[in-house]
């Protein structure tokens, strides 16, 4: 790819072995240059602390499997290679019984477009929300959201702290559904916003 935009310039003899090293190898000969500096992957996750001590805690396998309704939520960032500044964000929820996946693109991530964001989603689902299960970021553990859920008879239950395997339907949907379909790539603008949403328009169906 370097090579393809004429940011790098290759001895063929390089070029060949380079091509033909296997990703074992790969890995071995730059261990130690990834020891002087340790990347650590972006998160957005600030752990609300927010009315926590309110909120029921469910851990992986207690969620019902066997009653549509009850969804695991989370927020997928688009931002890029930065943290800084403004970006949007995909609100993702997933019926643990049926695997059902609805997404939403979100203005930012602030708790009352997210609460916004699930109630459109609400109105949206092919059956009633009973439950709705989250982590403890403070886009979910607020006082918005605190009210919203008994107003609308829906169940509200948190995961333990730094324990993603209580979220994990959700989790494990941000990749296949978002990342492949969205990317990377830092979004925003309102066009993108709109392009979000009429994407996933299509993909709920």
């Amino acid at each position: 790819m370097l090579k393809h935009h004429s940011e790098l310039t290759l001895f063929p003899d390089i070029e060949t072995q380079l091509c033909q090293m296997s990703p074992s190898t790969t890995d071995r000969l730059l261990h130690p240059y990834r020891l002087r500096v340790k990347r650590c992957p972006f998160s957005t996750t600030r752990h609300g602390t927010l009315l926590k001590t309110s909120i029921p805690i469910r851990i992986f396998g207690e969620l019902d499997r066997n009653h549509p309704g009850f969804l695991e939520a989370d927020t997928v960032a688009h931002c890029g290679e930065s943290l800084g500044g403004f970006y949007l964000t995909t609100l993702s929820m997933v019926d643990v019984a049926t695997g059902w996946i609805e997404c939403q693109g979100v203005w930012d991530k602030g708790q009352q477009r997210v609460g916004t964001a699930i109630h459109h989603v609400r109105t949206r689902l092919p059956f009633p929300l009973l439950g709705l299960h989250s982590d403890n970021r403070s886009e979910f553990i607020n006082y918005w959201f605190y009210n919203y859920c008994p107003r609308y008879g829906v169940k509200f239950t948190r995961s333990r702290s730094y324990k993603k395997n209580d979220n994990s339907h959700v989790e494990q949907k941000n990749w296949p559904v978002v990342r492949r379909l969205v990317g990377y790539g830092r979004y925003n603008s309102h066009a993108a916003l709109e392009c979000l949403n009429h994407l996933y328009d299509f993909i709920r169906l």
